[in-house]
């Protein structure tokens, strides 16, 4: 049987652009026992992504020149020789980027489409959304009353962090980078303020004027100069909890900026940084919370979905160039 998958040409150096990526048709073996052939339906792209691009140690394996990318992907069973799953089922699993894949029943989980869409299962009920939920409730802790800035605040994780914020009684302020979706951050999603980081002269004064109590949790997606001026105006025993630095991922020096850690030390902050497999065992707690919260009509959520399986690596560079607002999916 006959496939397209899209594999990683070159290591990018910076901003990676199509040349890195290269389509090819492939042949499959026939499955095997305890194996499934499934049909792509909804691929994940996320800023992690970019990470796996370089040839360096990280949390996870680099991804490997002339081989796959591999990311969430939301799949039809076809075909399958296990007694877990029948053709017709819906299932999520780390997948290559193939129109057409052969997995194992252990790399794959059933998911309920009765609950919520199919794709939600890779923003508000997957990664994403448990990103949100176990970084701002564990190590951000939050209390009625204190206030919340998150940066990349439009994007899947920041827009389910803002909204647990307000479920759990704070003031939010949130970071984008554009008027449409700084609107829509208030608008749809209930933050309090937000900030234009384009537009905006000076963000370090616009947060301590936002924020004339301080920052007491600040969820950092982006690192950089944002997150400079946002620690610039962190409050005593403020927790930070460390998601992503999608701001840095395609510098191609080593950027030097503020030393933090001196107004760390000095406001007694706490800054952890986190992946979410950290919290895999309690991967049910966060889907229940996030799950009845959706329902009770108190978390919203959105995407950006392309269509389209070719346009894969253009959703990826996307990414970086603040292209979605909320979860980036491409739909096959």
């Amino acid at each position: 049987m006959n496939t397209r998958q899209i594999v990683l040409a070159s290591r990018p150096k910076g901003l990676p652009t199509e040349q890195n990526f290269r389509f090819e048709n492939i042949e499959l073996a026939e499955i095997q026992t305890n194996e499934v052939l499934l049909e792509g339906m909804y691929y994940s792209v996320d800023p992690y992504m970019r990470g796996r691009m370089n040839d360096t140690k990280s949390y996870t394996p680099p991804f490997q020149i002339d081989q796959p990318i591999e990311g969430g992907v939301i799949a039809r069973v076809v075909e399958t020789k296990s007694s877990n799953f029948k053709p017709g089922d819906i299932v999520l699993g780390g997948l290559p980027w193939r129109e057409k894949i052969i997995a194992t029943e252990k790399n794959l989980q059933k998911i309920d489409t009765t609950i919520a869409p199919a794709s939600y299962y890779l923003g508000l009920l997957g990664m994403p959304g448990l990103t949100a939920y176990f970084g701002l409730m564990h190590i951000g802790k939050p209390v009625a009353g204190e206030t919340v800035v998150v940066s990349g605040a439009a994007g899947a994780v920041g827009i389910v962090v803002g909204q647990i914020a307000k479920i759990q009684g704070c003031r939010v302020i949130g970071i984008a980078g554009s008027d449409e979706k700084t609107a829509l951050l208030k608008s749809e999603f209930g933050f309090d303020e937000t900030i234009n980081y384009n537009t905006c002269i000076d963000l370090k004064k616009a947060i301590a004027e936002l924020c004339p109590d301080g920052v007491d949790i600040y969820f950092d997606n982006v690192g950089g100069s944002i997150s400079d001026a946002v620690i610039s105006n962190i409050n005593f025993h403020a927790r930070i909890p460390l998601c992503g630095q999608i701001s840095l991922y395609n510098n191609t020096e080593q950027p030097v900026g503020p030393r933090l850690q001196p107004m760390l030390l000095t406001r007694s902050v706490l800054l952890q940084g986190f992946i979410i497999t950290n919290f895999q065992s309690r991967f049910p707690e966060g889907i229940q919370h996030l799950a009845q919260w959706a329902m009770e009509g108190k978390l919203k959520f959105t995407e950006t979905i392309v269509h389209g399986f070719d346009q894969l690596p253009t959703a990826l560079i996307g990414l970086f160039k603040g292209d979605n607002t909320g979860k980036m999916i491409v739909q096959a």
